[in-house]
């Protein structure tokens, strides 16, 4: 038996559906921000390259030169790692409440697994992967300026890189029994 519907519910019903595309506020704050963090890591990037080509005109140079493009360079990736955060989160927030991405001319193969988004979950698990990598290379760029003047500071160094493994580890195990 089909369901009678009032004119009332079949407006609001489509206002309630079509209310879904105020998530392009966030799909596009986040397309912007992503470009905005992109450029910024590029930025970095090139602040790198000018501050190592000045650094090859002072060779041998003084010390403390030479320790300060490895940070520079690792704020970089940090940069173009948070874009993709971004990048990700405003692809999901569209594939799930617009609509799908590809167009109808390509197949499963040309799109990236990562972009496979089905669910919140899916979402999150995606950017959580993305922000762990985030966190990593934070750990190792605050790890680098850091005096280890004790043996305690380099047990907790040595702890933190273990727990780095084993969150990397657990996700690539949790990744492949997933993906079975």
């Amino acid at each position: 038996m089909e369901k009678k519907y009032t004119k009332i519910e079949i407006y609001f019903e489509t206002f309630l559906f079509n209310f879904r595309f105020i998530t392009l506020i966030a799909v596009i704050g986040s397309l912007v921000s992503s470009l905005v963090m992109f450029i910024k890591g590029a930025l970095q990037t090139i602040t790198g390259i000018i501050f190592f080509c000045e650094e090859l005109s002072n060779f041998p140079g003084d010390k403390h030169q030479n320790e300060a493009l490895v940070p520079m360079l690792i704020s970089a990736v940090d940069k173009y790692l948070f874009a993709t955060v971004l990048l990700i989160f405003s692809m999901g927030l569209y594939e799930l409440f617009i609509s799908k991405i590809d167009p109808a001319s390509r197949t499963e193969d040309t799109r990236p697994n990562w972009l496979q988004i089905e669910s919140l979950d899916d979402l999150k698990g995606s950017l959580g992967k993305v922000i762990l990598m985030i966190l990593i290379v934070l750990f190792f760029e605050k790890s680098l300026g850091v005096e280890y003047k004790t043996a305690l500071d380099l047990l907790f160094l040595a702890l933190g890189i273990i727990f780095v493994s084993l969150a990397l580890f657990l996700t690539h195990m949790n990744h492949k029994k997933t993906s079975h």
